[in-house]
């Protein structure tokens, strides 16, 4: 019997406007690489099959395989405290929000801080809450990504309502065991063998020098992870 089921397959445009020259991508001028998979988050790594190009990545020391070249993006909890709270405003960097009614939720929350002149859309991901219920967890990304960021502030109102700030994961802060040293930056996209057993590695080919656009590239690249490749001059 023929089969006329409908097949379905995705394909990755592959996008290297980083890359801003052809020098260092002649043959024989881009290491290999082989990626362990398992080193990589999924939803932050490859959300759609695929490593993308231009991925910063580092050499595990342990294995000699490759993964994230990794910097940690802050996290900060957003806690009630006391009783008879009514309403709150956050203070970043200077900068205050709007009142924020005490059982706001979190896309209420992340509304008012990208209402701020020093925080754009897609700065802050903001989840849990109500405060009634549960602490808020505020994660910067976007250009806050990858950086120790100043600690939010807090000016409750009623009654004896606080609401603490705690910094859970510091900004800023590179990885270890080799990921801690970029190693260069991914040339092509590749995809990922299997989506159920991350055991299965890829290999492909490195950038590790040249001339590179830092705002084209898939993943922020932290200044000591530009320092790492010498041979790489970046323009922003």
């Amino acid at each position: 019997m023929t089969d006329i089921s409908v097949l379905s397959k995705s394909f990755q445009v592959e996008d290297r406007s980083w890359l801003l020259s052809q020098h260092g991508t002649d043959p024989g001028t881009n290491p290999g690489a082989t990626l362990d998979v398992s080193a990589f988050t999924p939803a932050i790594h490859y959300p759609n099959g695929y490593f993308l190009s231009g991925m910063p990545i580092a050499k595990i020391t342990a294995s000699g395989l490759y993964g994230p070249y990794s910097v940690t993006d802050e996290v900060q909890t957003l806690t009630e405290g006391g009783s008879g709270l009514t309403s709150w405003t956050i203070t970043y960097s200077g900068q205050t929000t709007a009142s924020i009614d005490d059982d706001a939720t979190a896309a209420e929350v992340q509304a008012a801080l990208e209402a701020l002149s020093n925080i754009a859309p897609g700065d802050v991901t903001v989840t849990g809450g109500p405060l009634g219920t549960g602490p808020f967890t505020v994660t910067f990304g976007g250009t806050l990504a990858d950086t120790n960021v100043a600690a939010m502030t807090t000016t409750p109102t009623g009654g004896s309502g606080t609401v603490v700030v705690a910094t859970t994961t510091a900004g800023g802060t590179e990885g270890s065991g080799g990921l801690e040293t970029c190693a260069g930056l991914l040339f092509s996209s590749l995809i990922v063998p299997s989506l159920t057993d991350t055991s299965k590695d890829v290999a492909g080919g490195m950038v590790v020098h040249g001339f590179v656009k830092l705002s084209r590239l898939p993943f922020t690249l932290d200044a000591n992870g530009q320092t790492d490749l010498k041979l790489i001059h970046f323009v922003a």
